[in-house]
Protein backbone atom coordinates (compact mmCIF):
# COMPACT_ATOMS: atom_id res chain seq x y z
CA UNK A 1 0.00 0.00 0.00
CA UNK A 2 1.47 3.44 -0.88
CA UNK A 3 1.61 5.92 1.62
CA UNK A 4 1.21 9.52 0.13
CA UNK A 5 -1.69 10.91 1.23
CA UNK A 6 -0.97 12.78 4.62
CA UNK A 7 2.12 14.77 3.03
CA UNK A 8 0.73 15.82 -0.41
CA UNK A 9 -0.06 18.63 -1.35
CA UNK A 10 -3.90 19.31 -3.19
CA UNK A 11 -3.59 21.11 -6.26
CA UNK A 12 -7.02 20.65 -7.32
CA UNK A 13 -10.03 19.75 -6.19
CA UNK A 14 -13.39 19.05 -8.36
CA UNK A 15 -16.67 18.29 -7.30
CA UNK A 16 -16.20 17.47 -4.01
CA UNK A 17 -19.50 18.05 -2.05
CA UNK A 18 -19.57 18.64 1.65
CA UNK A 19 -20.05 15.51 3.39
CA UNK A 20 -17.97 13.23 1.07
CA UNK A 21 -14.39 12.52 2.35
CA UNK A 22 -11.07 11.35 0.53
CA UNK A 23 -11.25 8.24 -0.22
CA UNK A 24 -8.83 6.47 1.80
CA UNK A 25 -6.90 3.03 1.02
CA UNK A 26 -8.64 -0.42 3.34
CA UNK A 27 -6.43 -2.82 1.74
CA UNK A 28 -3.67 -3.14 -0.69
CA UNK A 29 -4.10 -2.12 -4.64
CA UNK A 30 -5.25 -5.24 -7.29
CA UNK A 31 -2.47 -7.83 -7.40
CA UNK A 32 -1.83 -8.88 -11.19
CA UNK A 33 -2.32 -13.09 -11.56
CA UNK A 34 0.30 -13.42 -13.80
CA UNK A 35 3.45 -12.06 -14.66
CA UNK A 36 3.70 -8.58 -16.86
CA UNK A 37 4.63 -9.84 -20.18
CA UNK A 38 1.86 -12.47 -19.70
CA UNK A 39 -0.71 -9.77 -19.00
CA UNK A 40 0.13 -7.99 -22.62
CA UNK A 41 -0.53 -10.79 -24.55
CA UNK A 42 -3.81 -11.39 -22.27
CA UNK A 43 -4.91 -7.62 -22.58
CA UNK A 44 -7.37 -8.47 -25.80
CA UNK A 45 -9.27 -10.90 -23.15
CA UNK A 46 -10.19 -7.39 -21.48
CA UNK A 47 -9.47 -4.34 -23.77
CA UNK A 48 -9.37 -3.65 -27.39
CA UNK A 49 -8.29 0.11 -29.00
CA UNK A 50 -11.83 0.32 -30.89
CA UNK A 51 -12.19 3.13 -33.32
CA UNK A 52 -14.94 4.85 -31.17
CA UNK A 53 -16.23 7.72 -33.64
CA UNK A 54 -17.24 4.49 -35.90
CA UNK A 55 -19.57 2.80 -33.43
CA UNK A 56 -23.10 2.21 -33.83
CA UNK A 57 -23.45 3.54 -29.94
CA UNK A 58 -27.99 3.21 -30.79
CA UNK A 59 -27.98 -0.63 -31.56
CA UNK A 60 -24.35 -1.37 -29.35
CA UNK A 61 -22.07 -4.26 -29.83
CA UNK A 62 -25.12 -6.37 -30.70
CA UNK A 63 -26.19 -4.15 -33.86
CA UNK A 64 -29.73 -4.22 -35.25
CA UNK A 65 -30.02 -7.40 -36.26
CA UNK A 66 -30.61 -8.79 -32.71
CA UNK A 67 -32.61 -5.84 -31.20
CA UNK A 68 -36.27 -6.93 -30.33
CA UNK A 69 -39.22 -5.86 -32.32
CA UNK A 70 -41.51 -3.46 -30.11
CA UNK A 71 -44.67 -5.31 -29.11
CA UNK A 72 -42.96 -9.64 -29.65
CA UNK A 73 -44.28 -11.66 -27.38
CA UNK A 74 -41.49 -13.65 -25.47
CA UNK A 75 -42.41 -17.19 -24.01
CA UNK A 76 -41.75 -17.78 -20.16
CA UNK A 77 -38.77 -20.23 -19.10
CA UNK A 78 -38.07 -18.86 -15.40
CA UNK A 79 -39.03 -15.95 -12.91
CA UNK A 80 -35.62 -13.75 -11.75
CA UNK A 81 -35.57 -12.58 -8.52
CA UNK A 82 -32.36 -12.07 -7.85
CA UNK A 83 -30.67 -8.82 -7.03
CA UNK A 84 -32.27 -5.55 -6.72
CA UNK A 85 -34.54 -5.40 -9.89
CA UNK A 86 -37.23 -8.04 -10.58
CA UNK A 87 -36.71 -10.00 -14.18
CA UNK A 88 -37.12 -13.38 -16.31
CA UNK A 89 -35.76 -15.08 -18.81
CA UNK A 90 -37.28 -16.08 -21.86
CA UNK A 91 -37.09 -17.68 -25.23
CA UNK A 92 -37.74 -15.87 -28.41
CA UNK A 93 -39.87 -17.41 -31.37
CA UNK A 94 -36.42 -19.39 -32.36
CA UNK A 95 -35.98 -20.32 -29.18
CA UNK A 96 -32.99 -18.66 -28.02
CA UNK A 97 -32.38 -17.64 -24.33
CA UNK A 98 -32.87 -14.32 -23.22
CA UNK A 99 -32.28 -12.65 -19.88
CA UNK A 100 -35.13 -9.32 -18.87
CA UNK A 101 -34.03 -6.92 -16.03
CA UNK A 102 -36.75 -4.71 -15.51
CA UNK A 103 -37.17 -1.82 -13.08
CA UNK A 104 -34.82 1.53 -12.83
CA UNK A 105 -31.90 -0.51 -14.04
CA UNK A 106 -32.89 -1.42 -17.14
CA UNK A 107 -32.43 1.98 -19.03
CA UNK A 108 -28.95 2.65 -16.89
CA UNK A 109 -27.55 -0.86 -17.42
CA UNK A 110 -27.57 -0.53 -21.34
CA UNK A 111 -26.45 2.82 -21.30
CA UNK A 112 -24.09 2.43 -18.94
CA UNK A 113 -22.67 -0.96 -21.26
CA UNK A 114 -23.09 1.24 -24.22
CA UNK A 115 -20.13 3.70 -22.72
CA UNK A 116 -17.41 0.97 -21.40
CA UNK A 117 -17.69 -0.70 -24.95
CA UNK A 118 -16.65 2.04 -26.75
CA UNK A 119 -14.09 2.39 -24.36
CA UNK A 120 -12.81 -0.45 -25.22
CA UNK A 121 -13.76 -2.93 -23.12
CA UNK A 122 -15.88 -5.76 -24.27
CA UNK A 123 -19.88 -5.95 -23.38
CA UNK A 124 -22.86 -8.69 -24.90
CA UNK A 125 -25.38 -7.22 -26.40
CA UNK A 126 -28.37 -5.32 -24.37
CA UNK A 127 -31.33 -3.59 -25.67
CA UNK A 128 -34.08 -1.36 -23.72
CA UNK A 129 -37.34 -2.80 -24.75
CA UNK A 130 -40.57 -0.12 -23.40
CA UNK A 131 -42.89 -2.59 -25.36
CA UNK A 132 -43.37 -6.65 -24.99
CA UNK A 133 -45.39 -9.54 -23.01
CA UNK A 134 -45.36 -12.55 -22.02
CA UNK A 135 -47.32 -14.95 -24.22
CA UNK A 136 -47.53 -17.76 -21.13
CA UNK A 137 -46.14 -18.48 -17.50
CA UNK A 138 -47.25 -16.98 -13.96
CA UNK A 139 -47.95 -13.66 -15.19
CA UNK A 140 -48.88 -13.29 -19.12
CA UNK A 141 -49.66 -10.17 -20.91
CA UNK A 142 -48.24 -6.80 -21.38
CA UNK A 143 -45.04 -6.35 -19.18
CA UNK A 144 -43.17 -3.28 -17.77
CA UNK A 145 -39.77 -2.22 -20.22
CA UNK A 146 -37.29 -3.91 -19.40
CA UNK A 147 -33.49 -4.52 -20.34
CA UNK A 148 -33.01 -7.38 -22.82
CA UNK A 149 -30.11 -9.30 -23.44
CA UNK A 150 -29.47 -12.28 -25.21
CA UNK A 151 -27.41 -15.89 -24.35
CA UNK A 152 -24.44 -14.88 -27.04
CA UNK A 153 -24.00 -17.58 -30.10
CA UNK A 154 -20.63 -19.64 -30.07
CA UNK A 155 -20.46 -18.45 -26.25
CA UNK A 156 -21.01 -19.61 -22.63
CA UNK A 157 -20.55 -18.07 -19.60
CA UNK A 158 -17.82 -19.42 -17.68
CA UNK A 159 -17.62 -18.13 -14.03
CA UNK A 160 -16.44 -14.87 -12.42
CA UNK A 161 -13.26 -12.78 -12.31
CA UNK A 162 -12.27 -11.18 -9.01
CA UNK A 163 -11.51 -7.17 -9.03
CA UNK A 164 -9.30 -7.66 -6.50
CA UNK A 165 -6.81 -10.25 -8.31
CA UNK A 166 -6.53 -10.71 -11.63
CA UNK A 167 -4.55 -11.10 -15.01
CA UNK A 168 -4.26 -7.41 -15.84
CA UNK A 169 -4.07 -5.55 -12.19
CA UNK A 170 -1.57 -2.79 -13.06
CA UNK A 171 -2.22 -2.24 -16.71
CA UNK A 172 -3.18 0.96 -18.09
CA UNK A 173 -6.50 -0.31 -19.14
CA UNK A 174 -7.60 -2.09 -16.31
CA UNK A 175 -6.81 1.34 -14.26
CA UNK A 176 -8.68 2.75 -16.71
CA UNK A 177 -11.91 0.41 -16.11
CA UNK A 178 -11.68 1.23 -12.42
CA UNK A 179 -11.66 5.56 -13.46
CA UNK A 180 -14.15 4.94 -16.09
CA UNK A 181 -16.56 2.96 -13.01
CA UNK A 182 -16.11 6.12 -11.19
CA UNK A 183 -17.18 8.46 -13.98
CA UNK A 184 -20.70 5.95 -14.27
CA UNK A 185 -20.40 5.96 -10.97
CA UNK A 186 -21.18 2.24 -10.56
CA UNK A 187 -21.07 1.99 -7.18
CA UNK A 188 -21.88 -1.67 -7.04
CA UNK A 189 -18.25 -3.60 -7.83
CA UNK A 190 -18.93 -7.11 -6.25
CA UNK A 191 -17.21 -10.23 -7.79
CA UNK A 192 -20.68 -11.74 -8.82
CA UNK A 193 -21.32 -8.81 -11.52
CA UNK A 194 -18.61 -9.96 -13.75
CA UNK A 195 -18.50 -12.78 -15.93
CA UNK A 196 -16.18 -14.66 -17.93
CA UNK A 197 -17.22 -15.65 -21.61
CA UNK A 198 -15.58 -18.76 -23.42
CA UNK A 199 -15.78 -18.19 -27.30
CA UNK A 200 -16.00 -20.97 -30.02
CA UNK A 201 -13.99 -18.86 -31.95
CA UNK A 202 -12.21 -15.44 -31.53
CA UNK A 203 -13.43 -11.97 -31.27
CA UNK A 204 -12.10 -8.50 -30.89
CA UNK A 205 -8.90 -10.37 -31.12
CA UNK A 206 -9.62 -12.95 -28.36
CA UNK A 207 -11.37 -16.54 -27.33
CA UNK A 208 -12.00 -15.64 -24.26
CA UNK A 209 -13.93 -12.19 -22.67
CA UNK A 210 -12.99 -10.37 -18.89
CA UNK A 211 -16.66 -8.42 -18.75
CA UNK A 212 -18.46 -6.37 -16.29
CA UNK A 213 -21.78 -6.91 -16.19
CA UNK A 214 -24.68 -5.91 -14.41
CA UNK A 215 -24.37 -2.29 -14.59
CA UNK A 216 -27.49 -1.31 -13.62
CA UNK A 217 -26.28 0.61 -10.39
CA UNK A 218 -24.62 3.25 -12.21
CA UNK A 219 -25.83 7.25 -12.82
CA UNK A 220 -27.45 7.82 -8.93
CA UNK A 221 -25.05 8.28 -5.86
CA UNK A 222 -23.07 5.84 -3.75
CA UNK A 223 -23.87 6.09 0.39
CA UNK A 224 -20.51 5.35 2.70
CA UNK A 225 -20.19 2.70 4.86
CA UNK A 226 -22.20 3.87 7.77
CA UNK A 227 -25.80 4.29 5.80
CA UNK A 228 -28.04 1.16 5.39
CA UNK A 229 -28.25 2.20 1.78
CA UNK A 230 -25.93 1.05 -0.77
CA UNK A 231 -26.53 4.00 -3.04
CA UNK A 232 -29.12 5.07 -6.06
CA UNK A 233 -29.37 4.30 -9.86
CA UNK A 234 -30.48 5.76 -12.88
CA UNK A 235 -31.53 9.45 -11.06
CA UNK A 236 -30.40 12.35 -12.51
CA UNK A 237 -30.43 14.88 -9.50
CA UNK A 238 -28.36 12.29 -7.04
CA UNK A 239 -25.94 11.60 -10.36
CA UNK A 240 -25.26 15.65 -10.25
CA UNK A 241 -24.90 15.91 -6.89
CA UNK A 242 -22.53 12.87 -6.44
CA UNK A 243 -18.86 13.90 -6.61
CA UNK A 244 -16.34 12.75 -8.88
CA UNK A 245 -12.53 14.08 -8.19
CA UNK A 246 -12.40 15.05 -4.80
CA UNK A 247 -8.43 15.93 -4.96
CA UNK A 248 -5.32 15.54 -7.25
CA UNK A 249 -1.89 15.55 -5.70
CA UNK A 250 1.28 17.01 -6.88
CA UNK A 251 2.64 13.55 -6.86
CA UNK A 252 0.22 12.61 -9.17
CA UNK A 253 -2.01 10.38 -7.17
CA UNK A 254 -6.01 10.92 -6.51
CA UNK A 255 -8.75 11.23 -4.77
CA UNK A 256 -12.39 10.31 -5.83
CA UNK A 257 -15.08 11.18 -3.80
CA UNK A 258 -17.88 8.71 -2.26
CA UNK A 259 -16.38 5.16 -3.11
CA UNK A 260 -19.39 3.48 -1.95
CA UNK A 261 -19.01 0.11 0.07
CA UNK A 262 -17.38 -2.48 -2.20
CA UNK A 263 -13.86 -2.80 -3.08
CA UNK A 264 -12.96 0.53 -1.75
CA UNK A 265 -9.42 -0.54 -2.19
CA UNK A 266 -9.22 -0.73 -5.79
CA UNK A 267 -8.51 2.92 -6.11
CA UNK A 268 -5.51 3.05 -4.40
CA UNK A 269 -3.33 3.26 -7.30
CA UNK A 270 -4.98 5.24 -9.52
CA UNK A 271 -3.37 7.94 -10.98
CA UNK A 272 -3.96 11.45 -13.26
CA UNK A 273 -2.94 9.77 -15.63
CA UNK A 274 -4.67 6.94 -15.64
CA UNK A 275 -7.95 9.30 -15.03
CA UNK A 276 -7.12 11.07 -18.40
CA UNK A 277 -6.13 8.14 -20.39
CA UNK A 278 -10.06 7.20 -19.56
CA UNK A 279 -11.07 11.03 -20.33
CA UNK A 280 -9.59 10.84 -23.61
CA UNK A 281 -11.31 8.21 -25.04
CA UNK A 282 -14.30 9.17 -23.66
CA UNK A 283 -13.80 12.63 -25.13
CA UNK A 284 -13.69 10.61 -28.99
CA UNK A 285 -17.61 9.76 -28.45
CA UNK A 286 -19.54 12.54 -30.91
CA UNK A 287 -22.54 14.51 -29.57
CA UNK A 288 -24.07 12.07 -31.72
CA UNK A 289 -23.21 9.25 -30.50
CA UNK A 290 -23.84 10.18 -26.88
CA UNK A 291 -27.48 11.25 -27.88
CA UNK A 292 -27.73 7.43 -29.69
CA UNK A 293 -26.65 5.91 -25.99
CA UNK A 294 -29.13 7.79 -24.53
CA UNK A 295 -31.86 7.53 -26.42
CA UNK A 296 -31.23 3.60 -26.63
CA UNK A 297 -32.05 3.56 -22.94
CA UNK A 298 -35.21 4.80 -23.69
CA UNK A 299 -34.57 8.46 -21.82
CA UNK A 300 -36.63 11.37 -23.01
CA UNK A 301 -33.98 13.85 -24.66
CA UNK A 302 -34.05 16.30 -21.49
CA UNK A 303 -33.34 13.80 -18.67
CA UNK A 304 -30.46 12.60 -21.52
CA UNK A 305 -29.59 16.02 -21.50
CA UNK A 306 -28.77 16.41 -17.97
CA UNK A 307 -26.61 13.10 -17.78
CA UNK A 308 -24.58 13.80 -20.81
CA UNK A 309 -23.69 17.40 -19.32
CA UNK A 310 -22.82 15.78 -16.26
CA UNK A 311 -20.38 12.73 -18.02
CA UNK A 312 -18.89 15.79 -20.39
CA UNK A 313 -18.52 17.41 -16.81
CA UNK A 314 -16.57 14.25 -15.46
CA UNK A 315 -14.42 13.87 -18.77
CA UNK A 316 -13.19 17.20 -18.59
CA UNK A 317 -12.53 17.22 -15.34
CA UNK A 318 -10.50 14.01 -16.09
CA UNK A 319 -8.71 16.11 -19.01
CA UNK A 320 -7.57 18.90 -17.02
CA UNK A 321 -6.29 16.33 -14.99
CA UNK A 322 -3.63 15.45 -16.81
CA UNK A 323 -1.97 19.54 -16.35
CA UNK A 324 -0.15 18.47 -13.11
CA UNK A 325 1.41 20.92 -10.93
CA UNK A 326 5.20 21.04 -11.40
Amino acid sequence: MTARRGTAAVVLLVAASSTAGCAKLLRDAPRPSVAPEQALRQLPELWVDRDIASLDLFHGPGGPALKPRPGQAWRFAKKDNKGFSPGWNVLDAAGGKWSVKQGPEAQSEVVASRIVWAAGYHQPPTYYVADWSLADGPEPGAQTPGRFRPSIAGARRAGEWSWEKNPFAGTRPFRGLLVLQRILNNWDLLDRNTAIYELDAPRDGARRWFVVIDLGASFGKAYGLTSRRSGSRNDPADYEEQGYLEALYADGSVAFAQLGKWHRGLFGDITVDDVRWTSERLARITPAQWDDAFRAGGYPPEEAARFIAQIRRRIDAGLVSGRRAP
